[in-house]
């Protein structure tokens, strides 16, 4: 099979098509033939891990140990990318009974990557679904990451219906899901992000769209229940104005400076800093497939490419061109 290997962490240009040996289902595995997969900021952040030192990663420096022990200290001990997927099924081990030889399904890999490729084994009890009927598999390919994530962090802050919500860095995978998620939940939901991406932010439904070149929103006078912040951009002390009197500041991403405010704020405010990991469940899968197929959750594409051109799409994002998700399509290979 055809898949896009990486030997060394650098630059997209370290990317390339290879041959590889297909993989066979073990008993409780199903073997599938990926029609897409896209890209997000943990396969960024996995090709160029050599390259970021413990006080530049997103989390606390023990994470980085971990995610270099995960991924390897001098090399990638991973060879191929891509943590989301949609696909056929294939194959089935022998002791599968959640799913058949034919089946459309979507899927998430988490850190163990591997789906910048024709095929993949999946285990029939992880984070894997019947694709929603209703969507193209490039469309089901950008979902699963960032909307078990969402869904796990807003059930951990009991996101009510008429809550007011805002999502910095509303555009990424996360980000995204979060603003249709605490749409379906009921909130009131303002979207910051970039000028290129203020059209992408509005057509997932969110209420309000801050563009943050041009406007701070902890100065604008607002106030929200819950502060949903992806990449852990914005300090307690900036925004504690604009959260209402037993609001929450939500860290996806964060270093020790927010977990001892979380310490703190637990003691002694009635605003809240959490930190939180999220937990990602098959049932939650589930959950977005029926909340896709009823409308209430949707994918917007900003460009596909071919698995040749996996190299190109990377470069596209590190640019800061993306409006939408990426996707590396199989299809013309099916």
């Amino acid at each position: 099979m055809k898949a896009v290997v990486y030997t060394q962490y650098g630059s997209p240009d370290v990317l390339h098509l290879q041959e590889m040996e297909k993989p066979a289902p073990k008993d409780n595995e199903i073997l599938i033939k990926i029609h897409a997969s896209s890209i997000n900021f943990g396969d960024m952040i996995a090709r160029k891990l050599g390259a970021i030192a413990p006080e530049e990663f997103y989390m606390p420096s023990l994470f980085w140990l971990f995610a270099r022990i995960e991924f390897g200290f001098r090399k990638p001990k991973k060879g191929v990318l891509g943590s989301e997927f949609a696909g056929k099924i294939e194959a089935v081990g022998k002791g599968v009974t959640r799913f058949k030889q034919g089946d459309s399904v979507f899927g998430f890999r988490g850190m163990h990557m591997g789906a910048n490729a024709e095929y993949l084994c999946m285990p029939e009890d992880g984070l894997v679904a019947i694709k929603p009927t209703n969507m193209t598999y490039e469309e089901a390919a950008t979902i699963p990451g960032g909307a078990l994530t969402a869904l796990s962090l807003l059930r951990k802050v009991n996101i009510q219906h008429g809550q007011k919500v805002l999502i910095n860095g509303a555009s990424g995978g996360i980000g995204s899901a979060a603003v249709q998620l605490a749409k379906h939940f009921g909130a009131e939901v303002t979207g910051v992000c970039g000028t290129p991406r203020l059209e992408f932010v509005k057509a997932l439904g969110a209420d309000k769209v801050i563009d943050y070149t041009k406007e701070d929103f902890t100065r604008n006078g607002e106030t929200y229940d819950l502060i949903f912040d992806v990449l852990g951009k914005v300090s307690f002390a900036r925004c504690k104005n604009s959260l209402t009197p037993n609001g929450h500041l939500l860290y996806v991403s964060f270093k020790m400076k927010q977990l001892f405010q979380m310490l703190w704020t637990s003691r002694f405010s009635s605003k809240k800093v959490i930190c939180a990991l999220s937990s990602e469940k098959p049932d939650d899968l589930i959950f977005i497939k029926e909340l896709a197929e009823a409308g209430k959750f949707k994918s917007v594409i900003d460009r596909c490419y071919p698995l040749e051109q996996t190299a190109e799409a990377h470069q596209y994002i590190e640019n800061g061109h993306k409006k939408g998700n990426v996707v590396i399509s199989l299809v013309h290979q099916n």
